[in-house]
């Protein structure tokens, strides 16, 4: 009974975690999306002289362009190569080394 109530745990823990992941890459792709829009506007405005005199659009410049690119990059790496580097291997190994040096730390003052 116990074992199943285990393996209905971590199933649990499986799913959430893939619901995470999901989410991150959704919104990822929602702020790429918006991101190539906002190019496009750029490149009409700096290159083509196109006026867009109403309020989000007319403070598109360089460095805003430098600055949301950067989050975007940034926000990217969290997506996709943090899994990799900080992937649930190296999570479990950190939540055993805490788990492990809690009970050493107990063991003592028993």
């Amino acid at each position: 009974m116990e074992l199943a109530m285990e393996n209905q745990d971590s199933k649990s823990i499986l799913e959430q975690l893939a619901r995470d992941r999901v989410n991150k890459l959704k919104k990822f792709y929602t702020h790429l999306f918006i991101y190539v829009i906002g190019i496009v506007f750029y490149i009409l405005k700096t290159y083509f002289n196109v006026p867009f005199n109403f309020l989000p659009l007319k403070y598109i410049n360089e460095f805003v362009m430098w600055v949301w690119t950067f989050f975007l990059v940034v926000q990217g790496i969290q997506v996709f190569f943090a899994e990799k580097v900080f992937g649930s291997k190296w999570e479990q190994k950190q939540i055993d080394k805490i788990l492990d040096k809690d009970k050493t730390s107990n063991n003592k003052w028993e």
